[in-house]
């Protein structure tokens, strides 16, 4: 007989752009901008389907038109610069986050792995008041490889010291989700506004809300 779900899940990795918080809708502003400087015209097209949906970097994306290594290396500064002035300003939980982190908190050990910087992290961690609910972060400055190569949540797996198949993935894109699924974790999908057309045929299941998560599990 198969253990109920609360019972079999003992810990949840969440993402954390698009899933905890609004986030990529200021990246893709704030990135838009800086590039429009250098003459460049970012779309909205490109950044969701190759950079959310594939895992590119936006420095492809440079590459790509020609833009010269040092140039490439002032304008992710400025890009990141520009991102957190947004963030001070604009980072917020979606909807439902606190709530469903407030049921689970206690029950289940609760981590965030990410492919933003700890910079960024911490940003929105102080602005939402989410960060006492979390165990430990993994951010893209602890791995070498990053989302859709599993390292991030193996990397999550190694510190948690649980095993995969008590491990829940939450993630709202494809690149995240194709993550979870190369580490053999069980991944549920949360789609965003930016996200909702990306290919989840791999997951495990499909959510509406965040506030779907509770319920499903059991508390």
């Amino acid at each position: 007989m198969n253990k109920p779900t609360s019972l079999r899940f003992e810990a949840i990795f969440f993402d954390m752009d698009g899933l905890l918080v609004d986030t990529e809708s200021i990246d893709f502003k704030g990135t838009k901008e800086v590039f429009a400087s250098a003459g460049l015209d970012l779309t909205r097209e490109w950044y969701i389907h190759e950079h959310l949906g594939k895992g590119r970097s936006v420095s492809e994306f440079l590459r790509e038109n020609g833009v010269a290594e040092h140039h490439i290396a002032e304008l992710r500064e400025m890009r990141h610069k520009r991102y957190w002035e947004y963030l001070e300003v604009d980072a917020t939980a979606i909807d439902g986050v606190p709530e469903t982190l407030q049921k689970l908190y206690g029950k289940f050990l609760l981590a965030i792995v990410t492919g933003s910087y700890r910079q960024s992290v911490d940003i929105i961690m102080r602005k939402t008041g989410l960060r006492d609910f979390f165990d430990f972060v993994v951010t893209c400055e602890d791995t070498e490889s990053h989302k859709p190569h599993p390292e991030p949540y193996l990397k999550a797996l190694a510190i948690s010291k649980k095993s995969k198949e008590t491990c829940l993935v939450l993630e709202d894109s494809g690149n995240g989700s194709l993550a979870a699924k190369a580490a053999g974790i069980t991944c549920y999908a949360i789609p965003d506004e930016m996200t909702k057309a990306h290919d989840f045929s791999h997951v495990d299941k499909v959510l509406g809300s965040i506030r779907e998560v509770p319920e499903l599990l059991g508390v």
